[in-house]
């Protein structure tokens, strides 16, 4: 058997009614990969005048990629990027020494009601060579991602190398990231060609190797041997893993770094922010404030 252990997510409440079901960090992983925050947004609808609002919040220490399966969500950063997301499409933003950046519906959607949103916010740490690196927004439309079958199961490679395709998404470490939509019935063979990895039932419920998995739920699977995936009713699955991250991190509210004096240094530059080292986010006047310890 190669699932070592099913972590089953847990809901968070991200304000004003904005649930999300968080698998990763968990008490017992932290990471799989460089995967260390791992949270599924929705499915919600909103109505007229509501919609996402994710004021301008920083990061360190980490690449954020949002990924939508439903809706459009407006991305704004401190490197002057105003870019819209849409359903199949990768943001990737790297955080590396500090960027700031705000996620929110877009107006014109906002207005007329009727939108939702529905997907997956990952964060990946970055190694202890690139934590300062320069702050980047990079944006892969859908149809620039490798999309093919195999089995009984069509597959997008959002990031890194797996199963013989290579995403254009550029990375910091060896790492593999799929969405893979799996027919009734059907099933898919996941081999071990990366150390870590993960198979995170997003909707629907599969068995991994035999054991029972249900939406929400994250597979870690055991270094080497090939896992066997199969759904009754079909499932959409997110297969993520990748080379062992060079040592722990710390995480504490949007920070990941190797060193706790990193995280504090972060904490304090936000204190800061508008006068400090992070860089503000043009056209946005809030943000979040530093939260309590």
């Amino acid at each position: 058997m190669t699932v070592e252990h099913t972590l089953v997510g847990r809901t968070r409440d991200l304000g004003e009614g904005f649930n999300v079901r968080r698998v990763l960090p968990a008490a017992r992983r932290q990471m799989v990969g460089p995967f260390i925050f791992f949270d599924q947004m929705g499915p919600v609808r909103f109505g007229p005048g509501e919609g996402l609002d994710v004021r301008p919040h920083p990061h360190i220490g980490l690449a954020t990629v949002t990924y939508l399966f439903d809706g459009v969500i407006r991305h704004r950063d401190s490197l002057g990027f105003r870019q819209d997301i849409r359903p199949g499409d990768v943001n990737w933003m790297t955080a590396g020494r500090g960027i700031v950046h705000s996620e929110r519906t877009p107006e014109e959607l906002r207005a007329t009601g009727g939108s939702g949103v529905s997907g997956i916010q990952s964060w990946l740490a970055l190694p202890r060579a690139a934590e300062d690196a320069e702050p980047e927004f990079v944006h892969h439309a859908a149809d620039s991602l490798p999309c093919f079958t195999r089995d009984g199961a069509e597959l997008c490679l959002i990031a890194g190398e797996a199963l013989g395709r290579r995403s254009p998404v550029r990375t910091f470490s060896p790492l593999f990231y799929l969405d893979a939509v799996v027919t009734a019935g059907g099933g898919l063979d996941l081999p071990g060609e990366h150390e870590e990895r993960g198979v995170y039932v997003a909707e629907g419920e599969a068995t991994v190797d035999g054991v029972a998995c249900a939406t929400g739920d994250l597979a870690v699977l055991a270094p080497g041997g090939t896992a066997e995936i199969a759904t009754r009713g079909g499932a959409r699955l997110m297969l993520l893993g990748g080379e062992p991250m060079d040592g722990p991190r710390h995480i504490w509210w949007n920070f990941v770094a190797s060193t706790p004096e990193r995280i504090e240094r972060g904490r304090e530059n936000w204190k800061r922010y508008g006068a400090g080292p992070f860089p503000t986010v043009p056209g946005e006047r809030d943000f979040i404030p530093l939260p309590e310890r």
